[in-house]
């Protein structure tokens, strides 16, 4: 991999084209985490390895290298997202640090637990933008709050009612698709 590296940092396309290759799959799944769909993510997959590319003089051996292009992806998808002006115009920023909704939180039930990770995925893509945002970085990504309102201009309350909001709602859909999968499972008697 330190060849790999050297090769990619003084220009060398085939070796930048192989460490795409072996980066691929990790940097799109965090990507896919962040954007609604694959086109989306991938484009902003490709800016993002573009930075790595550019920042590989940067690089320290000492961090893991998948931890460093990581780190490299999720700012760049913050920056898009600051970028993006259409969202901030869509949401109503309020301050929630006066609020002290501790409801909300849960730990995964055994319905969770069974659920493949492909449909966990699928219903955090259906929050609202800011809301699955701050759900990827703070329970997926380690992000804290502190860190999260930071990044995405917001305030520490505000991030924590968009993490107990995401939860609410995940919640909600975990149910109503248990309810759905109760359901269809359920076998009619013949007559």
């Amino acid at each position: 991999m330190k060849q790999l590296l050297q090769d990619c940092s003084k220009g060398n396309r085939k070796a930048q084209y192989q460490l795409y290759r072996l980066c691929f799959a990790f940097l799109m799944g965090v990507c896919y985490r962040y954007k609604n769909n694959e086109a989306d993510a991938a484009a902003i997959m490709n800016e993002g390895f573009l930075k790595i590319l550019n920042n590989l003089n940067k690089y320290q051996p000492e961090v893991p290298f998948e931890a460093w292009a990581k780190r490299i992806m999720i700012n760049t998808i913050i920056d898009e997202f600051r970028k993006d002006r259409k969202v901030r115009e869509l949401i109503d920023y309020k301050d929630f640090s006066d609020s002290d909704d501790s409801t909300g939180l849960f730990e995964l039930n055994e319905t969770a637990q069974q659920m493949e990770a492909e449909d966990l995925e699928l219903l955090i893509r259906k929050l609202p933008p800011v809301s699955q945002k701050v759900f990827n970085l703070y329970a997926i990504d380690g992000y804290k709050h502190q860190e999260i309102s930071q990044l995405l201009d917001i305030t520490e309350g505000t991030s924590k009612w968009h993490l107990s909001f995401a939860r609410k709602k995940l919640q909600e859909m975990l149910q109503q698709t248990t309810d759905y999968k109760r359901k269809s499972i359920t076998v009619k008697p013949n007559l």
